[in-house]
């Protein structure tokens, strides 16, 4: 059994953000933090803050009031604190229907930087997976539709370029979550012109800041990292040791803002999509886009730490 998120949380002897900064007892107008720092998409000029959710397990329940209920609250409290990037697939079973339905209330929809992809093979039935994910997810415009896996990218990516001719997308692009898919990425991203990329890199995954993280920047393409917490190994190995006092020379309050914040101190990166089933892990990872990032030698000290665990 994996350890619960919440060890990690607390096990540095700190609680979420609205609890650990202010005092259990403070009001909530004062409990609201600064504004989340953002990044730009280079195809666009547009910014993004820089955590977003993923959907993909957490978010693959059954979709009835029960069990939508705490994945609402998720959102909603992301949303309140400035979020708004969440990322989903047709694959992760029932996730865009209950995406469909947090989205349809509260006006949720319109303050969401909402993100797909397409994993069907050929033109017809790429095009009918896109279609259903619209459907899915009652949705006139998805802001990003991304080729899930590099799978037939040639066919995808012509159904993709027509639907944001169309207005229907506004952005495109791909996405692979293992460094044994970079070598058909690389090619990929020198010749076709893609709005985002997403990527597997976290602190003890590093291959994609040796070519394809500047390759990103070199090309001006966003980029959406994917597992930032190491496929769920990084928390496992430092559950129950204390954050390194050195850790707050960058504003860091618990181990998953440790995590995140050394994938954004790359500043090819534009987005981490951890997931986030429960509003206590929303402002908890929030944290880790406030602050301070860790320069060239505080990243080297978070890399020899991970390394001698």
């Amino acid at each position: 059994m994996h350890p619960s998120r919440r060890t990690f949380i607390t096990g540095t002897g700190l609680l979420p953000l609205s609890m650990s900064v202010l005092g259990q007892g403070a009001s909530p107008a004062l409990a609201e933090p600064t504004s989340l720092l953002r990044r730009r998409i280079p195809s666009s000029g547009e910014t993004l803050p820089v955590i977003g959710i993923g959907t993909s397990r957490r978010y693959e329940v059954e979709p009835t009031p029960e069990k939508v209920a705490p994945l609402r609250e998720a959102v909603q409290r992301f949303v309140a604190l400035g979020g708004t990037v969440i990322d989903t697939a047709p694959s992760y079973g029932t996730a865009e229907d209950v995406l469909g339905l947090i989205l349809g209330q509260d006006g949720l929809r319109e303050k969401v930087f909402l993100c797909s992809k397409v994993g069907t093979p050929g033109r017809e039935g790429g095009a009918a997976e896109i279609a259903r994910s619209f459907k899915r997810m009652n949705t006139a415009m998805i802001d990003l539709v991304a080729v899930h896996n590099l799978v037939d990218p040639a066919a995808n990516l012509a159904t993709l370029r027509e639907l944001k001719a169309q207005k229907k997308i506004r952005y495109l692009g791909v996405t692979v979550w293992r460094d044994s898919q970079f070598a058909d990425l690389e090619p990929l991203m020198r010749r076709e012109a893609l709005d985002f990329i997403q990527v597997n890199y976290a602190l003890d995954d590093r291959l994609a800041a040796q070519r394809i993280l500047p390759l990103a920047a070199e090309r001006g393409m966003a980029v959406m990292v994917n597992v930032p917490f190491g496929r769920g190994q990084l928390l496992k190995a430092v559950q129950g040791r204390e954050l390194p006092p050195w850790a707050a020379e960058f504003d860091c309050a618990s181990w998953p803002q440790f995590l995140l914040k050394y994938v954004l101190a790359n500043e090819a990166v534009t987005c981490p999509i951890p997931g986030m089933a429960k509003a206590a892990y929303v402002e908890d990872n929030l944290g880790a886009a406030r602050g301070r990032m860790p320069d060239a030698a505080q990243r080297a000290r978070m890399e020899a730490f991970v390394d001698a665990l």
